[in-house]
């Protein structure tokens, strides 16, 4: 069969349309190929990026239940350690009240509830200004007040038959001020205690005073010849039977002294008075021991000086024990220098002298009952040890202060003030 020229052109222009078709299809089929490897890839590549997220989701997890379980056990610990905290609060022999930040009662115990005939549930969340009308918390509240201070050991009469320390400590975590702690401690069988002793040896001592008081007068007469001529042997034996009769007497009396400070019953008769001429008075009943001992005295005073209001037997007893300390443990050749000032509104004494001073670490026991210092005692040992301790309370029962500087081997000062009397 025979084709024509004009057949095979239009055959060869067919074979090069359908080859560029092919080739196109190709083209498109390697583009369309090309585009699914990267989505493929792609697709590949979010499996792996979500894998990796689940493997993290999943360790989250993990370390959440952890976590929790970790709080679960801190919260079990921290309760039970509130539980024990609570037990030792409700079993605590001490009354206990708990005040926040805003001075609101946030815990009572019960030995608080029980000291003070009170109920937990009338109380907490009540501020402390609003507990001033309960009879029990009343006088509390009037030692450590509405702010609440701070108070050590103050004893309060709650009734009759209950006597309380009261002691206030600040409530703080680190540097953290959280609120105040209260504390009752009670003290009624210590105070009766206290009391019966009290009674005791002020009976002891008004029964001794009597025979020694009559002791006294006899060896008196016997030395003064009134009963008969005396051997200058005979003399001797009864001066030192008559000096010993005087420290037993001086003994009771400061005894007796004691015994009425600690029943309130000390200071009797207040007058308005001059503390020179009080001075001048002690001065003048020592002058022959000053001489005796070869010490120098001075007494410093201002030309005026405004009157106090004291109880003059009892105010020449405190300037008495302490001119005697600073002539008793003195060395010979010493000084001692009195001195008077006015101040503002207190009248300032002060005692200096050059003797055997204080040892530093008996220093804090020193106006407490029947101390006396070690170095004092090899000096003289027949000292009560009760002279400061009185000397004191008389200073302190009139409304002064009094404190000391020291230094063993140098010497001590001893100060102290009382209120100027204004009317």
């Amino acid at each position: 069969m025979w084709i024509s020229k004009k057949q095979i052109n239009s055959l060869h222009q067919e074979i090069e349309r359908l080859s560029a078709l092919v080739i196109a299809k190709t083209r498109e089929s390697k583009e369309i190929r090309e585009k699914l490897e990267g989505i493929l890839f792609e697709v590949k590549k979010s499996e792996e990026i979500l894998k990796e997220k689940m493997r993290e989701l999943e360790e989250s997890r993990t370390a959440l239940i952890n976590i929790l379980e970790d709080v679960n056990e801190e919260r079990k610990k921290a309760e039970e350690e509130k539980s024990k905290t609570l037990a030792i609060i409700n079993n605590f022999s001490d009354g206990l009240l708990v005040f926040d930040l805003k001075n609101k009662l946030s815990l009572i115990n019960p030995q608080a509830e029980s000291f003070l005939d009170i109920k937990e549930k009338e109380l907490i969340g009540r501020s402390i200004s609003e507990l001033t009308s309960l009879p029990g918390l009343k006088p509390i509240i009037e030692v450590v007040g509405e702010k609440i201070k701070e108070v050590f050991r103050k004893e309060v009469q709650i009734r009759e038959g209950l006597v309380l320390e009261v002691s206030t400590i600040a409530i703080k975590s680190g540097r953290e001020y959280l609120g105040n702690l209260i504390i009752l401690h009670d003290v009624t069988r210590e105070k009766e205690i206290e009391r019966m002793k009290t009674e005791f040896v002020s009976i002891a001592a008004h029964q001794l005073r009597t025979p020694l008081s009559a002791i006294k007068w006899t060896l008196k007469m016997i030395l003064d010849g009134d009963l008969g001529e005396v051997a200058e042997e005979q003399r001797e034996f009864l001066r030192k039977t008559y000096q010993s009769n005087e420290r037993m007497i001086n003994l009771i009396n400061d005894l007796l002294n004691v015994t009425r400070i600690e029943e309130g019953k000390y200071l009797y008769k207040p007058v308005l008075t001059d503390l020179i001429s009080v001075c001048e008075s002690v001065i003048n009943l020592y002058k022959e021991e000053v001489e005796k001992k070869d010490l120098k005295l001075s007494f410093e005073r201002p030309r005026k000086l405004s009157k106090v209001r004291v109880d003059i037997e009892k105010i020449t007893l405190s300037i008495q024990n302490l001119v005697e300390n600073a002539i008793r443990y003195n060395k010979p050749g010493g000084e001692i220098k009195i001195t008077l000032e006015e101040k503002e509104k207190e009248i300032k004494f002060s005692i200096a002298d050059t003797g055997i001073g204080i040892p530093k670490d008996q220093q804090n026991r020193v106006f407490t009952k029947f101390f006396r210092a070690p170095n004092a005692m090899r000096i003289d040992t027949e000292g009560s040890g009760l002279g400061l301790y009185i000397t004191k309370n008389i200073i302190e029962a009139h409304g002064g202060k009094i404190w000391f500087e020291s230094e063993e081997g140098k010497g001590t000062t001893f100060y102290f003030t009382l209120p100027i009397a204004f009317k």
